[in-house]
């Protein structure tokens, strides 16, 4: 039954205009969503969009007067998939200095894999300090079965990192992303 004083014509009338508006602003939405998680990379430090455009470069600021530890940490997301871990625990580094890490990984699947790898950075307040140049993790990585390697990662830490950070942890989450991969 139609509320009182309108007829059931204009009742549907303004329920579809309503439907069409809230179509029309989920598409909005959705199409600026792209710009901003690019915007959120870029003021949290994750995903480092800086080094994927060739913004950051390799000029070393280095203060040789300070030294930091960067620990890795390896995580194989897919429980059996993967044998992935760091090559060496933790790093003593000094602020501005391009260093390099490697962590190894092997295809445990039985069948051709593909691999990617999703950084993060501890504390979270370091992350737009630190700066990746080279990274396994901006593409996934395809494994034959029971290949083995290692994967780079090349990073500076900027001499900006406030002085009470002397301990960062760089994380990675190996998955196992085949089937994504194989739906493209």
């Amino acid at each position: 039954m139609a509320p009182r004083g309108r007829s059931r014509g204009s009742a549907n009338r303004g329920l579809i205009r309503g439907l069409l508006l809230m179509t029309a602003a989920s598409f909005a939405f959705g199409w600026a969503l792209v710009p901003l998680y690019s915007v959120f990379c870029r003021f949290t430090g994750i995903g480092n969009a800086e080094a994927r455009e060739g913004r950051v470069t390799a000029a070393e600021n280095i203060d040789p007067n300070r030294e930091v530890t960067v620990e890795f940490v390896a995580d194989p997301a897919s429980v059996g998939s993967f044998d992935f871990r760091p090559r060496v625990g933790s790093l003593r580094i000094h602020p501005g200095k391009l260093y390099d890490a490697e962590f190894f990984a092997k295809n445990l699947s039985g069948g051709d894999s593909v691999a990617q790898a999703v950084p993060s950075i501890s504390p979270s307040s370091a992350a737009r300090y630190f700066h990746k140049t080279e990274c396994f993790c901006f593409s996934p990585q395809k494994f034959r079965v029971g290949e083995a390697r290692d994967l780079k990662v090349r990073f500076i830490v900027d001499p900006q990192l406030p002085v009470n950070l002397d301990r960062l942890t760089l994380s990675y989450s190996l998955y196992d992303t085949t089937q994504t991969a194989a739906q493209r």
